[in-house]
């Protein structure tokens, strides 16, 4: 049996397998357009062979694969059931670029210095042991081939309206509980620190800015589902005020056309020396 060793389990998803995968396949097509543009930023380009580890559902996979028609791509996955579930939807269209990979990303399995460039997307947030995962990206790039992570970061969140005085204190015990869990939903602003620990040099970063305004409150309305809060309480994460609130917040997001909401996340590159 692969070693997860990772906080995140769709099995154990408060939304429900269904609901979660809907959250997660919205959840791309919010941030795709601004995350492609960064990642051509930081020299991702047509022709490459790219390697997605923490590919899931393959959703990120599935736009990425479009846009790079010449390129390969190895999506990596622990969870058997994401993996086939991408596997099935994606080799039809895309056989000839896919390659699908069951394995942990602490232990690929993969041959050294093989990737021009890797693309690991909210999955470090859940790593209880992000440097290591770092050095077997490392290992399996080519020299001068380059590691971008996107993920979160709870303390620069984002925003709602009408404003929730509560959030903040809610993100921060929602943090506190998953890094007792041996996870991180602070990942994001030590990212840069990371890449620089497992060797990586040119080391870079960027935000990506997505609001209901222009994107639709759609995947908002996901993120601020009441159920993903409502176990925290039960567990004594939050409290039931706290709860109220969220719920009032969530319940205005789905009836309130004043409501708009606004999310940030974090990219980060890293490239492997050459020498």
């Amino acid at each position: 049996m692969i070693e997860r060793n990772s906080t995140y389990d769709i099995e154990k998803a408060v939304l429900g397998y269904t609901g979660e995968m809907a959250r997660l396949q919205v959840q791309v097509l919010m941030g795709w357009e601004k995350e492609f543009r960064n990642l051509q930023w930081f020299g991702l380009q047509d022709g490459m062979r790219i390697l997605e580890v923490g590919s899931g559902p393959g959703f990120f996979t599935e736009q990425l694969v479009g846009q790079v028609p010449q390129s390969t791509i190895t999506a990596l996955e622990v969870d058997s059931t994401l993996l086939n579930e991408a596997r099935n939807r994606l080799v039809p269209r895309f056989a000839s670029q896919l390659e699908f990979v069951h394995a942990s990303v602490y232990d690929s399995g993969l041959p050294d210095h093989s990737y021009d460039f890797v693309i690991a997307r909210l999955l470090f947030l859940h790593l209880k042991d992000p440097l290591a995962a770092a050095g077997e990206l490392s290992r399996v790039l080519k020299p001068g081939g380059k590691l971008v992570i996107i993920d979160v970061d709870d303390g620069i969140f984002g925003a709602l309206h009408p404003d929730l005085p509560v959030l903040p204190s809610v993100l921060r015990k929602v943090a506190d509980y998953v890094a007792w869990n041996g996870g991180n939903r602070l990942i994001g602003r030590s990212l840069p620190r990371l890449l620089r620990q497992a060797g990586f040099t040119d080391v870079d970063m960027d935000s990506i800015l997505q609001h209901s305004d222009l994107l639709g409150i759609e995947g908002f309305r996901y993120q601020f589902d009441i159920r993903r809060f409502m176990g925290l309480c039960q567990k004594g994460v939050i409290t039931q005020e706290e709860l109220d609130q969220m719920k009032q917040a969530s319940e205005k997001l789905n009836n309130s056309s004043e409501a708009y909401a606004m999310m940030n996340f974090v990219m980060a590159c890293g490239t492997k020396p050459r020498t």
